[in-house]
């Protein structure tokens, strides 16, 4: 049974109402080809059998048959030459509807971007998030939280933990090794295993070197990969250049909660471990709503931090602080943030908070919202 990802579909269909031609990007499982497969009145093309890729050796005369169709062309890096068919399809056949799928590593080249730049309309498939949830018929978040949001393992009937790392394995020979030519696999490992466990902290590159044996210029590269194939996403600090602020140390983030526990041996979830997996799942959603990582944080020298602040251009900015309980907020660190950056909404999403509710902090008006309406206000910023 192929399930219905509402959100996906509707996000889909007004990426294609803007462009004819849509990328398709994520991390491998996230669930990218039954999501095309779904979608209606598509036809469908498997770039990795060899008898679709003959058909599509002649990209005119293959699109002068899809006149007016929806196609999907799936791990379309397969093709000789991907980026050069589908600017064929974006110039020459604007009534053929192209979603096209394939290798992070593709996106990441400098040839697919340069191609392609204003041509596409491109679509981030996350790892599931809360409209997901709904989707699949699975309402418990600590199940989501420990499993994480690719899909077959989030629906595995036991904690699938040899998938985690035969996923591993295939990152590194199906999308490192393609692109960037790494040569220490056990190092680049080692360094990734490292960051998941510690996914959510202050980066610094010298906590990484000696236990990889690299440099640090090394591990500034291995960091900068794993970025660009949607693996980690890096939080920079939101800074006006005071002098209290931290202005350089990003934080970094795994890409799926399930990999976080899986390197922390996590098998139960104590109350404690969901508070620090929310802040993931409240990123991901953040991300899957926004489909851009514009997110920062807030720390300063004394220490005080706030989680997220969503800066947008002419915009004051949102100070956003992720809690699995309201009772668990604590107002230090907003109201160092605001004694700095006085103009801006407050907000605390809680997994315990039904409706949005207001409180006065000292000076400061803090709002609780549920995560359904700090996903209203990111579509419609407030």
């Amino acid at each position: 049974m192929v399930i219905q990802r509402q959100f996906w579909m509707e996000r889909l269909e007004a990426a294609w109402r803007h462009r004819p031609l849509v990328w398709l990007s994520g991390v491998r499982r996230a669930g990218k080809t039954l999501l095309s497969q779904s979608l209606p009145d598509i036809e469908y093309f498997d770039c990795e059998i060899p008898r679709v890729r003959r058909e599509l050796e002649d990209p005119e005369a293959f699109l002068a048959q899809m006149r007016g169709k929806r196609i999907v062309l799936d791990e379309i890096h397969r093709l000789p030459n991907p980026s050069e068919w589908l600017k064929i399809a974006a110039d020459h056949f604007p009534t053929t509807h192209v979603l096209a799928t394939g290798s992070s590593t593709l996106q990441a080249s400098a040839k697919f971007r340069d191609t392609l730049t204003g041509r596409k309309t491109e679509v981030w498939l996350t790892p599931m998030m809360s409209r997901d949830l709904e989707d699949f018929g699975h309402h418990t978040l600590s199940h989501r939280l420990l499993r994480g949001g690719l899909p077959p393992f989030f629906l595995a009937e036991t904690l699938p933990e040899r998938d985690f790392q035969e996923w591993m394995d295939s990152y590194w020979a199906k999308d490192i090794q393609e692109l960037y030519r790494l040569e220490r696999r056990a190092a680049f490992q080692r360094f990734l295993e490292l960051l998941f466990a510690n996914s959510g902290g202050i980066f610094e590159a010298t906590r990484y070197a000696e236990p990889c044996e690299i440099s640090r210029t090394t591990v500034a590269n291995y960091l900068s990969v794993l970025e660009a194939t949607w693996v980690t996403t890096v939080v920079r600090p939101f800074s006006t250049h005071r002098p209290t602020e931290l202005i350089t140390a990003p934080k970094v983030y795994a890409f799926d909660t399930g990999f976080v526990c899986y390197f922390k041996g996590w098998h139960d979830l104590r109350r404690e471990d969901l508070g620090y997996l929310w802040e993931h799942y409240v990123l991901n959603e953040m991300q899957s709503r926004l489909q851009a990582r514009p997110l920062r944080y807030w720390r300063d020298k004394r220490g005080h931090e706030v989680d997220f602040i969503w800066s947008r251009r002419g915009a004051d900015p949102a100070a956003i602080e992720c809690k699995w309980s309201a009772d668990a907020f604590d107002p230090e660190g907003v109201t160092a943030f605001r004694r700095q950056h006085p103009e801006g909404p407050n907000w605390v999403v809680a997994h315990d908070v039904e409706r949005p509710s207001q409180r006065r902090v000292g000076h400061l008006t803090v709002e609780f919202l549920p995560l359904a309406e700090l996903a209203r206000r990111l579509a419609t910023p407030v």
